[in-house]
């Protein structure tokens, strides 16, 4: 007990230290004055974008986001109204993404259902239908090194000749759905579009901090204490699947009915464990139920262990595929895989049968009120 309590709390101050958005001595800030940095980056459009692709700007934001972090997604649709607000006034956005998506953990992904890898950065920009160019500086953070950005989002505003005359926030409000009293970042396009010193040259920036490549280790510690989880596996009868069904614990609750005789089960179930370490620390659980028979405990139980499953795990001790059927969805006709996501009180708001498709899944457990995109 005192070994998984002290991991716990290695873990809790990982995370802690994980999200602090003060200077960093290794990755030093643009100055103010300073020269805008050039950079060749690959946009999710597949064109190159450097400096010079946007000389003809007379203002440059350059701005630092990603697709994971709830306060980067919270500002997304005032990034692209930004863009719109100024499309006719020679002001260029250009967002980039500055995280190594192997330093970012999955329990950092908690609020959102997609990484950021240069892939799901081109699904992200897709369904916001972003306006202005979305780049990937993940593989070396050479771009990101130069301007060091301190938090997503981090804004930098540059005049005619490149020279940086604001960095800091997009604005004070990271709630999405409420007014901002300083919007800084406007403030500085508007002083510069009128020949004006900008009045706030300089902001502190708040969201989640920058996943540098020198912080493969932290991710690490993390999986090695995950590993390090007691896996667990208890019988369950019929009545007992019954009220799990009705969810009264006021979580969202994914139930994945699997065995280890069918190889769709066994070849999706590490998608179940990654989701569970995404979305645990929130208001969900996983629970996972076999239906192989109760002589094969000791296989099942090997299995779950060899994935890591410290989530809930039971084995079914119903008699017949038909009554575990029925306990679980009347809809459902036995077939295994089958998955459903039963919101508190009962409502199935997903029921699949056959092998998930994990972004449709995920997509459907952070749209969800009870877990959300925003703290």
């Amino acid at each position: 007990m005192k070994k998984f309590l002290f991991l716990a709390i290695v873990c809790s101050t990982l995370l802690l230290t994980a999200f602090i958005t003060g200077p960093d001595k290794d990755h030093k800030t643009l100055e103010i004055g300073a020269q805008a940095p050039d950079f060749n980056l690959i946009g999710v459009d597949g064109k190159m974008y450097t400096l010079a692709s946007f000389r003809s700007a007379e203002i440059l934001v350059v701005v630092f986001t990603c697709n994971h972090c709830p306060t980067a997604q919270a500002y997304e649709d005032r990034i692209i109204k930004l863009t719109s607000d100024y499309a006719n006034k020679n002001v260029a956005v250009v967002a980039i993404m500055p995280n190594d998506p192997s330093c970012l953990r999955l329990d950092e992904l908690d609020f959102s259902d997609l990484g950021d890898s240069y892939a799901e950065m081109k699904i992200r920009a897709k369904e916001k239908k972003f306006n202005f160019p979305y780049l990937y500086d993940g593989k070396t953070e050479a771009a990101s090194n130069a301007y060091g950005p301190v938090a997503t989002p981090h804004v930098f505003v540059f005049d005619k000749e490149r020279k940086l005359r604001y960095e800091g926030r997009v604005d004070d409000m990271e709630n999405p759905f409420k007014t901002p009293q300083h919007t800084d970042t406007r403030n500085a396009i508007e002083a510069l579009l009128n020949s004006r010193e900008v009045p706030v040259k300089t902001t502190k920036v708040f969201g989640c901090s920058i996943k540098w490549s020198d912080k493969k280790e932290l991710v690490e510690q993390f999986r090695e204490a995950w590993a390090k989880e007691p896996v667990h596996l208890e019988m369950i009868d019929e009545d007992s699947i019954k009220s799990m069904m009705k969810n009264s614990s006021g979580k969202l609750r994914l139930i994945n009915i699997w065995s280890a005789a069918s190889a769709p089960s066994e070849q999706e179930f590490p998608e179940f464990v990654s989701i569970n370490r995404m979305y645990r620390d929130r208001d969900f659980e996983f629970i996972s139920i076999s239906a192989d028979e109760p002589a094969n405990k000791p296989r099942v139980l090997k299995f779950l262990q060899m994935q890591q499953a410290s989530n809930s795990n039971y084995l079914s001790n119903v008699n017949g595929k038909k009554k575990l059927a029925k306990a679980i969805d009347p809809s459902w006709h036995g077939d295994l895989p089958y998955t459903v996501l039963v919101e508190p009180g009962g409502n199935i708001l997903y029921a699949h049968h056959g092998p998930i498709d994990p972004a449709k899944l995920k997509t459907t457990i952070v749209n969800n009120h009870l877990i959300g995109r925003f703290p």
